[in-house]
């Protein structure tokens, strides 16, 4: 597919800005095109480009009847949208991850730090999810646990001291998730008085003082918090949040907590491999997964949590046993698959 605002060799001499300036200009004037231009440069199979071009044909007239633009275009219009589709709900996610696609690229030329098909993407209880196919609770399997625990403390070269700083904010930050159960609403709000460094106790405090309580990190998580508490220091950020969004100290959007957990997850290479989108409540239910897989009693885990009621944490246990057997299941027919290859005689005699 040949882009019409293809760069030809007279781009090198164009300015950066006017470069983006030029784009923004396309993406107002005709987003149709403008998607064309970019979606020639995604490399994507020519039978899913064209798949990709219908949906966002689709996606714009339905934003046209609402006279909305993908400057204006907010939430609630992009999940009414993907929610009265008439198709099963995996279809739904592909459609909703390319929107999101897009305005990520959209919003990043805008200079806009929030994009609202995130917010759809990552709502659990949305009303686009009611479709058939719905998934159970989720959790990360054991070799994506690893994963992405690698990645945590893989090297930190080539950035940049803001780079650095908030690259190390973000691994601590799905630490928290993932090594402490905690939601994105309390990892916004917490205070460094609430962590001591090298201990495993963080406490969530809350405005009524009868729900504030204490998690136990992992070992793993102590440790990326506690990289990340002397990079702070260093850094001298202002304010008392553990996870601030800039210098100044202000609280960060829960946009960019699902944007840092969508990245790490890519970075640590099995985003593409999962059939559900891993979003911080994944990593929380997975925080408990581990508790519950190394026998931790499910009303300590549920207290860790900050449920109120016992049965939300054996309704999770549940989920996790169901999801578990599941996990033993598929890997034992693999491994059955794979046995039953074995022997198979080739034309020419040989084994297969």
């Amino acid at each position: 597919m040949v882009s019409p605002h293809s760069s030809g060799s007279a781009d090198r001499d164009i300015p950066t800005s006017d470069l983006f300036d030029r784009e923004r200009e396309d993406w107002r004037r005709d987003p149709r095109i403008a998607f064309d231009a970019w979606l020639s440069k995604q490399h994507f199979r020519r039978s899913s480009a064209e798949v990709y071009q219908a949906q966002w044909g689709l996606f714009l007239d339905w934003m046209a009847v609402r006279h909305k633009t993908l400057m204006t275009v907010d939430t609630r219009t992009i999940a009414d949208f993907v929610a009265g589709l008439a198709i099963r709900k995996p279809q739904r996610v592909r459609y909703l991850r390319l929107i999101e696609r897009v305005l990520d690229h959209v919003r990043e030329i805008e200079l806009a730090s929030t994009n609202p098909a995130r917010f759809v993407a990552q709502d659990g209880e949305a009303a686009w999810r009611n479709a058939l196919d719905n998934e159970p609770t989720g959790f990360l399997t054991t070799q994506e646990r690893a994963l992405l625990i690698a990645h945590l403390f893989s090297p930190v070269s080539e950035l940049s001291a803001a780079q650095r700083w908030r690259e190390r904010r973000d691994r601590a930050l799905i630490a928290m998730f993932l090594g402490g159960g905690l939601k994105t609403g309390e990892a916004r709000s917490l205070t460094v008085s609430c962590v001591t460094p090298s201990s495993p106790w963080v406490t969530i405090e809350s405005p009524n003082p009868a729900m504030t309580r204490r998690t136990r990190l992992a070992p793993f998580a102590v440790a990326a918090v506690d990289a990340w508490l002397a990079e702070r220091r260093l850094s001298e950020l202002a304010g008392n949040l553990v996870f601030p969004a800039s210098p100044s100290g202000r609280p960060m959007h829960k946009a960019t907590m699902l944007r840092s957990v969508d990245a790490l997850i890519e970075a640590a290479g099995f985003a593409e491999s999962r059939e559900s989108r891993a979003s911080p409540q994944t990593l929380r239910n997975t925080f408990a997964a581990d508790l519950f897989e190394t026998g931790v009693a499910p009303d300590l885990v549920g207290q860790w949590l900050g449920f109120m009621q016992p049965v939300s944490a054996n309704r999770l246990h549940r989920a996790w046993t169901t999801w578990s057997e599941q996990q033993e299941t598929l890997t034992s027919d693999a491994v059955q698959s794979g046995s039953a290859t074995e022997g198979i005689a080739t034309p020419g005699g040989r084994q297969a």
